[in-house]
């Protein structure tokens, strides 16, 4: 589903005209088959979210080739890349990212209106999602009046209301406390088991990598194995 090839990624800092180059991924060869939970794990600056950003097209390789579902991405231009990615991610953060003058309801719905679905078929895919994740008598609350818990399954519904093959997770239960935790990896494995759905996961945290089909380590920007 997603192959990573000699990919490299560095960043220049500094001053036009005194600019360093900080080198952040060395030579990732990575494959993620179509229905896996993988976790990539490491420590705060390993370059775990900058693989991410590259899986998900928002940053390009320094050099080296991406491919989704068979397509070369690294080749798009950015709204190519635009329109690959509402077709085929959903994404989960750790910080929620709702918009908070919305109701739980129009931030799940937001994506159907971008894509021009039509009102009614918003309402029923939205409200049985809502449903699916546990949230739907939250429908008319604002972010605001959420728990932790409450807004993280928003932002789950969110992220499969367009039917996606692939959810990348950035560190999902750094914000939930442990039952919340619990509660959302569950989700998450009972969304891989009756939808096939594929999820790269970004964590730290060794319960969150229990839930994977495999565990990657990923120190000092280099992949170092199993964990």
């Amino acid at each position: 589903m997603i192959e990573l090839a000699g990919v490299n990624h560095q960043f220049k800092i500094g001053k036009r005209g005194k600019e360093r180059v900080v080198p952040v991924l060395h030579d990732i060869h990575l494959r993620v088959e179509k229905g896996e939970i993988v976790a990539i794990v490491g420590r705060s600056g390993s370059g775990k979210s900058t693989l991410l950003n590259l899986m998900s097209g928002y940053i390009r390789p320094s050099s080296g080739e991406i491919k989704v579902a068979g397509k070369t991405v690294t080749k798009l231009d950015e709204g190519e890349w635009a329109n690959f990615r509402l077709a085929n991610y959903g994404f989960i953060f750790q910080s929620f990212q709702l918009i908070g003058s919305m109701t739980a309801y129009e931030n799940v719905e937001l994506p159907l209106v971008l894509k021009g679905v039509a009102s009614g078929e918003r309402r029923k895919k939205v409200m049985q999602l809502m449903e699916q994740v546990g949230i739907a008598e939250f429908a008319g609350h604002y972010p605001s009046e959420l728990s932790g818990g409450q807004q993280q399954r928003v932002s789950v519904a969110r992220s499969l209301i367009l039917e996606p093959p692939i959810v990348l997770a950035d560190e999902p239960s750094g914000s939930l406390d442990s039952e919340n935790e619990k509660i959302l990896l569950t989700m998450i494995r009972q969304l891989n088991h009756e939808l096939g759905i594929t999820f790269v996961i970004i964590t730290h945290d060794e319960q969150v990598a229990s839930i994977a089909h495999r565990a990657i380590r990923l120190q000092d920007g280099r992949i170092g194995g199993l964990v």
